[in-house]
This record gives structure tokens, C-alpha cells and sequence, in this order.
């Protein structure tokens, strides 16, 4: 992977103060994803802080999938995972890890907080938990089990890990202080019961460490320097220190927040993508309209914009909304300078130039980039009929509109000037074909005559071009914070996504899935990776040319 230029924060200075004085020699970082959803944008920041200081500091990252809850973890969630961080430029160290890796160990660690007189059974209901539990404002009260002995809180334990109890009828809560102003330190539930088969560990277990009581462990089990999370965990470091502080273990690593990414006209909510794909509102995860990183892989963006995107939101301890348009500013900027060049139309209407041989057929030289002769040339055909954009003629217009308008010339890109000379239309009124006529002298020079033709259009050969389908994406919701409403399913952008059939140049036919092209005049566009083949020619847009929401606002 091409290295991306390291950008101050205050992650990094800390990092820097704890490396000159000599509290680490090295540093060591994990990505700790939970396998119960595909990974979006907002992974996609964690994976480059955490990935990109281990690279920078030539430390290590490990790739851990906190695994503790396999009622909603799938295989196939892990696969993606991995999919995803290896696309971003990626790798981890050593095999990829899963807290069900230390479930011996957790519940080892979890006997010996009860042997010291740190954890008890509990037997009360969630909704006698949740009434203890107390407010903001009010302390809560102490469990009737709190002060069950050591030895009887060993055996309730043991009978938990052996299947004696079932779901919601016994739970292992840490004794901490039920009147502490922090709501996560008022006992908090560290082993439940689940009778679940576990991807990883199979039938094996029916009790489960809860995250917060598994994730800290899993970090000083590896020797993680610093654990790097997201701002909601804030509070919850007191219990990760507390964890660490109460049982035998060596390492104790150092937790530091950082603001999460809250993306405008998306949702990054994983229960809220998960309602998207269940309720039919998108086609998959990996749609192109969702934040996922298999949904923007799949609509044509590239690892190394994603990348850009995450260095230029910066690292800081501010939540903020960042606005879409810097997203796609990224993309943008990037295939303008390194995306081959074609043409397609995505809405034809044939035009016939009467003057040019019938059956005749010119290979004309088109470049493959206007500003970069290293990327070559392509041959595209010309012949007598062609498609243009019906947008591209109207009958008549005032001087500001540079294309093409009957009695008028427009050039052709890489061909010929053309003049409109009349029209044939359907029974509805609507435009069928354009007639035109061609200056044959006009191939890759000026009118000789020295006449002026200022506007250039797109096209392709009508008998040779490929039919294909295209698919205009837009911003999935129609309000900046869609996460805000009271019923977001209420905000879906109906446009989100149009489908239009044209044609593409016959070049194109053998497009790789995910290369990114620009259709030029259109937008940057890829060939879509699961319904794109020979015989049916699928291309998703990726970005338009320019921002026209900002040109709206």
C-alpha cells in the first residue's frame, strides 16, 4: 500500500509522550469490530487511525473480532470484515483474533473477582435490575443478592456454566457502587446466559462474558498500548480501569476516545442499516447507496479516497456532523486525474448524418485521458447513425445553451462538426431522430472557412455501440440527520436511485467490476460487480462531475 502521509492529533502526542518517556518502546494498536453487521465509513476511520499509527510507528495492529454475543454474529459478517480491511490497504498482525480466543481465561478471571468478593449472582429480573439501577439524578440500590457469600456466588456461578439456569434467570454482576455517578459502575452485568451456538466455539458455552467485562481483558491478554474507541465509550473506561485493577494481569492498557463519524444524508447506526436491508429499503449491505465499505467499493469509490476522506476529517474529541460533499469531494478529485476517459449515453435519440456514406465505418482515435498522453488512446467507431443525449439538441435556444440546436453546428467529441437540419417525431410529438449533415473536413481541425463552433457533444455509433444499464445514485435520505427523526424510514430519498438504458462504446463491453471510469460529461461510473456481465451491461455512478446539491443549496 501506498503510504499516506501521517497527520497530527492528540492520539499521536500522546503516543509521542509516552514513547520519549520511555512508558512504551513500541506501540501496539487493535481494531476490535463486533461480526454482527457489515463495516461502514465510520470503521472506516478506526481502521485507518488504528492501522495507519501502527504503520507509522512501525507497531503492531491486531485484527480482533469481539465475539460475545452469538445470537447476531454470522460467518459471513467475519468474512466481510476481513474483506473490507484487507481492501482498505491493510494487514494485521499475525492470524485475525476472537475474544472467544480468552473465554477460558474471562471465566477464570471472572471466578477470581468473586473469590475476592468482586462479583455475585443475581437472580433478579432485567426489569428489577433496570429499577435498581437508579437515575441520573438518583442513586441506585443494592441488589437483595449483593451479599451473598463467596462460596454460594462460586456455586451459582458454576451451576450458570453448567446450564442449570435458564436465560434472564441468573446474571454475574461486578460489585462496584450502586450510588456512583457513573451509571456503567453501578454493578454492572458481566456473564450472561446463552444458550447459543457460537460460530467459533460451537456448543461449548452457555454463559457469556459481556463486552465491556471481555474487551479490556482482550487488550492487556494482548498487549495492546492503546485501545482506541469511540467517544459513547467515554464513561465506560472507568469499568475497562476497574476490570483491570481487580483481577491478576499484568498489562493494562490505555483507553483514549475519540469522536465518532457522523456522516450527513446516511444513517450509521448498525441496527439502523440492519432495518434498511430487512425491511427492503436497499437491496443488500453491500448496496451502493449505503455507507458500507462493500457498498461503496461496489458503487466505484477506492481504497485510497476512503483513506484521503478519513486524514481530512482529522482525529479530534468534537462530535460533528461532516458533510457528504467532502466525501465525494475525495473521489472526485481523485479519478479526475486517474480515470480513463469513454463515452456512453444514458439517454439516446438517434441522429442520422444524411452526407456520410452509407455502410461506411471510421476508426477514430480518442484519447484515453484529455490531460495524460501516458494512459494512450482507444480506437472508437464512426458511422452514418450515432446516439446522442437527448439533452445534448433542442429546436431552438438562446446563445447560452452550446450544444445542439436546429440550423446549428456542434462538434462531435474526437469526430466531425455536424449542422441539425430537421427533425422526425412520434405521434406524441416526441423526438425520434435528428437529421443532420457533417463538414468532412472538420476531423480533429477547424471549419477551413474559419467559422467558430464552440459547443462538443458525446456520442456513439448506433450499430456498434453496446446497450447497457445504468444506475444514477443519490444521497439515500433527503435531511442532512435522518438519525434525528422520530420515523427516519420517512426521510428515504425516492430519487436515490434512477435507472436509465442507453449505450456505452463498444470498448466498454469488457469492463473490470469496480474500475472506475468517467463518462464523459456524465459522471465517474464502474461496471457493478454482482449483476454487470458480457451479455447484460451494468454500470453504477459513482460521483457526479460536480457537487449539485451544494449548487441547489
Amino acid at each position: 500500500m501506498a503510504a499516506d502521509a501521517p497527520r497530527s492529533n492528540f492520539i499521536r502526542q500522546i503516543i509521542d509522550k509516552d514513547l520519549a518517556s520511555g512508558k512504551h518502546s513500541s506501540v501496539h494498536t487493535r481494531f476490535p469490530p463486533e461480526p454482527n453487521g457489515f463495516l461502514h465509513i465510520g470503521h472506516a476511520k478506526s481502521i485507518v487511525l488504528n492501522f495507519g499509527i501502527a504503520e507509522d510507528y512501525q507497531g503492531q495492529c491486531n485484527l480482533r473480532f469481539d465475539d460475545t454475543n452469538p445470537l447476531k454474529e454470522k460467518v459471513d459478517y467475519v468474512n466481510s470484515i476481513q474483506e473490507d480491511v484487507k481492501w482498505l490497504g491493510y494487514e494485521w498482525e499475525g492470524k485475525p483474533r476472537y475474544s472467544s480466543n480468552y473465554f477460558d481465561q474471562l471465566h477464570a478471571y471472572a471466578v477470581e473477582l468473586i473469590e475476592k468478593g468482586l462479583a455475585y449472582v443475581d437472580f433478579s429480573s432485567q426489569d428489577e435490575m433496570r429499577e435498581m439501577r437508579g437515575t441520573l439524578k438518583e442513586p441506585g440500590t443494592n441488589s437483595p443478592y449483593r451479599d451473598t457469600s463467596v462460596e454460594e456466588n462460586l456455586k451459582h456461578f458454576a451451576d450458570m456454566t453448567a446450564g442449570k439456569y435458564e436465560e434472564g434467570k441468573a446474571a454475574l454482576r461486578a460489585k462496584i457502587d450502586m450510588s456512583s455517578p457513573f451509571m456503567v459502575l453501578r454493578d454492572p452485568v458481566i456473564y450472561r446466559v446463552r444458550f447459543a451456538h457460537h460460530h467459533q466455539t460451537g456448543d461449548k458455552w452457555c454463559v457469556y462474558p459481556m463486552y465491556d467485562f471481555t474487551h479490556c481483558i482482550s487488550d492487556a491478554l494482548e498487549g495492546i498500548t492503546h485501545s482506541l474507541c469511540t467517544l459513547e465509550f467515554q464513561d465506560n473506561r472507568r469499568l475497562y480501569d476497574w476490570v483491570l485493577d481487580n483481577i491478576s494481569i499484568d498489562c493494562h492498557p490505555q483507553q483514549i476516545e475519540f469522536s465518532r463519524l457522523n456522516l450527513q444524508y446516511t444513517v450509521m447506526s448498525k441496527r439502523k442499516l440492519n432495518l434498511l436491508v430487512e425491511e427492503g429499503k436497499v437491496s443488500g449491505w453491500d448496496d451502493p447507496r449505503m455507507p458500507t465499505i462493500a457498498g461503496m467499493r461496489r458503487r466505484g469509490y477506492t481504497p485510497s479516497s476512503v483513506r484521503e476522506f478519513c486524514h481530512r476529517i482529522g482525529v479530534t474529541k468534537m462530535d460533528n456532523q461532516v458533510e457528504m460533499s467532502m466525501l465525494e469531494a475525495c473521489i472526485r478529485d481523485e479519478l479526475n486525474h486517474g480515470a480513463p476517459r469513454a463515452m456512453a449515453v444514458i439517454d439516446p435519440v438517434r441522429l442520422v448524418i444524411e452526407n456520410y456514406p452509407e455502410g461506411e465505418v471510421e476508426q477514430l482515435q480518442a484519447p484515453n485521458h484529455p490531460n495524460d498522453e501516458s494512459m494512450g488512446s482507444r480506437e472508437v467507431p464512426f458511422a452514418r447513425e450515432i446516439f446522442i443525449e437527448r439533452e445534448d439538441f433542442r429546436e431552438s435556444a438562446n446563445k447560452k445553451y452550446k450544444r445542439l440546436v436546429l440550423d446549428k453546428e456542434v462538434r462531435l467529441r474526437n469526430a466531425y462538426v455536424i449542422k441539425a437540419e430537421r427533425v422526425e417525431k412520434d405521434a406524441d410529438g416526441n423526438i425520434t431522430t435528428i437529421y443532420c449533415t457533417y463538414d468532412a473536413d472538420t476531423l480533429g481541425k477547424d471549419p477551413a472557412d474559419g467559422r467558430k463552433v464552440k459547443g462538443v457533444i458525446h456520442w456513439v455509433a448506433a450499430e456498434h455501440a453496446k446497450p447497457a444499464e445504468f444506475r444514477l445514485y443519490d444521497r439515500l435520505f433527503q435531511v442532512p440527520n435522518p438519525a434525528a427523526e422520530e420515523d427516519f424510514f420517512s426521510t428515504l430519498n425516492p430519487d436515490s436511485l434512477v435507472i436509465k438504458q442507453g449505450y456505452v462504446e463498444p470498448s466498454m463491453a469488457a469492463a473490470e467490476a469496480e474500475k472506475p471510469f468517467q463518462f464523459e460529461r456524465i459522471g465517474y461510473f464502474c461496471a457493478d460487480s454482482k449483476d454487470s456481465s458480457a451479455e447484460h451491461l451494468v454500470f453504477n455512478q459513482t460521483v457526479g462531475l460536480r457537487d449539485t446539491w451544494n449548487d441547489e443549496a
